[in-house]
């Protein structure tokens, strides 16, 4: 922490997030934490639910109208200008934007400012590094001469949840590896997310937890399901989670409404408390066509017991060990995908292996708590003004 009489006042931490309940879900725990080192933690973010519970955490919240178009240049113009007007109004010692958006707008408005240090963290490529189509192509372009201006600002660090992301920026960007720093995920509780016997009555369950948008591969999680019933392979498929309308991938309400027809397929939508679908569920899956930075549903799923069958994409791999902890198969391919699932459908044995050694996996590398002290500790590093530690 800075000392002396331009620092009587607490150091202010802002984030900068797209939406309420991300942070409440992703980093509020971290922003608890640095309000305990001394930090005063501001949070700048469109609000749908979670304001009182970020209020309650002694948090300032800033509410944001953040246009939801992709394609919207005004739209990004006022966004850029909403968040000026936010980190003018704050001052912020340090700011951590979160995402890709975030990214961008808040590295333009603290240049435009003049704050001078705080972390890009990388949550994931998203839709424009993952879909195949003209205007992911065209967003990809845009986004890339971005965030070669941006991420190469001295007094900044970029923070990266995967190494695959990481090498493709360096890259792309020209970034130093001073400025760069790589923490896995955003963590989970392992004291909240405690493991889960199997459920005893009905079929085996498998369930997603996700944003129903295309490039999770929901489409190709119910093609394999489809297969499995052909095949007369009893089971049931729980979709949890919610269309995106901010994202141009996203699946819509017909497309869902539809596959909850089928009799072995249920679409719960938002779940509030997704420790309770996995204690309904004995494999967890994501068919992610890529894009993730690593995904946090499946450290929970890990955390809770649960084998995972995944496609082998940067950040699932990051989670799921190949015959470890649970099965990976190339994205785009329902088929693998319901070989794979098949074989844990029939095999409790093998189930239960996985989950305990996903468990184990959380607790040594990827839990909360030590994802909140390296996140800390490249706060310290900016406040000295010092390069990160690039090896964590």
């Amino acid at each position: 922490m800075p000392s002396g009489p331009a620092c009587e006042r607490r150091p202010r931490l802002l984030f900068l997030v797209t939406e309420d309940w991300s942070f409440v879900s992703h980093r509020l725990q971290l922003a608890e934490a640095a309000q305990r080192v001394g930090y005063e933690v501001h949070v700048a973010t469109r609000v749908d639910r979670e304001a009182e519970r970020i209020r309650d955490a002694g948090l300032i919240l800033h509410p944001l109208a953040l246009q939801r178009s992709v394609f919207s240049p005004l739209g990004h113009l006022r966004a850029v200008r909403e968040v000026m007007r936010v980190y003018r109004e704050v001052r912020p010692d340090l700011v951590h934007h979160v995402a890709l958006r975030p990214v961008v707008y808040g590295g333009l408005a603290a240049r435009r400012v003049g704050i001078a240090r705080g972390v890009n963290a990388i949550a994931g490529l998203g839709f424009a590094f993952t879909e195949r189509c003209w205007r992911a192509a065209l967003l990809r372009r845009l986004v890339l001469a971005a965030l070669r201006r941006l991420l190469r600002q001295d007094g900044w660090i970029t923070l990266f949840q995967n190494p695959n992301d990481r090498d493709f920026l360096v890259q792309r960007c020209g970034l130093k590896s001073s400025r760069v720093s790589l923490i896995r995920g955003a963590g989970v509780d392992t004291d909240s997310f405690a493991p889960l016997p199997e459920p005893r009555e009905g079929p085996v369950t498998v369930a997603v937890a996700s944003r129903m948008v295309r490039f999770k591969g929901i489409a190709d999680l119910v093609a394999a399901s489809e297969r499995l019933q052909q095949r007369g392979v009893a089971h049931r498929l729980l979709l949890a989670g919610t269309p995106d309308g901010t994202n141009p991938a996203s699946i819509t309400e017909e497309e869902m409404a539809e596959w909850d027809r089928q009799p072995q397929i249920e679409w719960r939508g938002h779940v509030g408390d997704v420790r309770d679908l996995w204690a309904e569920a004995h494999i967890a899956a994501l068919a992610s066509h890529g894009g993730e930075g690593l995904p946090k549903t499946l450290l929970e799923a890990a955390a809770c017991g649960r084998p995972i069958v995944a496609t082998d994409v940067p950040g699932t791999r990051e989670v799921v060990r190949h015959e470890d902890n649970g099965l990976l198969v190339p994205p785009r391919s329902p088929e693998q995908l319901a070989a794979a699932l098949e074989r844990l459908i029939a095999d409790g044995d093998l189930r239960r292996r996985f989950g305990k050694a996903g468990r184990r996996l959380v607790e040594q590398d990827l839990s909360l708590d030590t994802v909140t002290e390296r996140t800390l500790g490249l706060y310290r590093t900016l406040m000295a003004g010092r390069s990160a530690d690039t090896d964590q």
